[in-house]
């Protein structure tokens, strides 16, 4: 990655996106996670991902976003406030759709630098850091990379149950019912496969001696410089900053 803070150490960029994020959590203001993602998308040139690739990354946030919005309007137990749409028992008021603004605002916030973290971060500089900035056991960093080394399995897997179950004629067709129980059975074949997989894994690493004590030598050093922790530094100031704004509206 060519961004300056794609460069910085992966513990630094996972604390620094910690310490943003779990400001956020603190509010229900709409304002100040509109203002965090303004800032998250300013500073997404210097992680070196582009937007069309953040766009392809970050879709299912959208949808759980909207997801949040819709069920905290549908199901809300306190609609105060004045009443800008009725129709049969769904009521929105000005109470009800701001809170759902602002939770489905915080969900996108929360989630958005960790997308922008892990998309800018090699897993084994982050298995490496792990172990020797933060002292993680190896199991724990071993077992981190190898599952991040196996989401993008997930996808092509997902594609495989979907193109054989197709080829043995099992189609939904127009029907949304059945589209969604063979989505229900084809994820659950899905995370079958999954727990396999990681069972077949997890057994091979052990027996490579991954789990065994002693002393460790490490091919490539992960230093803490300066640099990370004023990364963390600028992460606690903008998080102030930004539930500030919160205060001043």
């Amino acid at each position: 990655m060519s961004g300056v803070l794609a460069r910085r150490n992966p513990v630094a960029k996972v604390a620094a996106a910690l310490v943003f994020t779990v400001a956020l959590v603190t509010t229900l203001d709409p304002v100040p996670p509109a203002v965090a993602i303004a800032v998250e998308l300013a500073l997404v040139p210097l992680f070196g991902v582009g937007y069309r690739t953040l766009a392809r990354r970050a879709w299912p946030l959208l949808i759980s976003a909207a997801g949040v919005a819709l069920t905290m309007v549908l199901f809300a137990a306190e609609r105060t406030g004045d009443t800008l749409f009725h129709a049969g028992p769904v009521e929105v008021t000005t109470s009800v759709l701001s809170s759902a603004l602002g939770l489905a605002l915080r969900v996108i916030a929360i989630a958005l630098p960790g997308v922008l973290v892990f998309a800018s971060t090699d897993p084994t500089d982050l298995a490496d850091a792990l172990v020797q900035n933060v002292r993680a056991p190896y199991r724990f960093a071993i077992g981190a990379l190898a599952a991040f080394r196996l989401v993008p399995l997930l996808g092509q897997e997902w594609q495989l149950l979907r193109l054989a179950r197709r080829a043995r004629g099992v189609d939904a067709g127009r029907n949304p019912a059945a589209a969604a129980r063979l989505f229900v059975s084809t994820a659950f074949g899905l995370l079958v496969g999954a727990i396999r997989r990681g069972t077949r894994l997890a057994v091979a690493m052990d027996a490579r001696g991954f789990d065994r004590g002693g002393p460790r030598s490490q091919a490539r050093t992960q230093r803490f410089r300066a640099a990370d922790a004023a990364l963390i530094a600028g992460a606690l100031l903008l998080a102030a900053a930004v539930l500030l704004t919160g205060t001043v509206t």
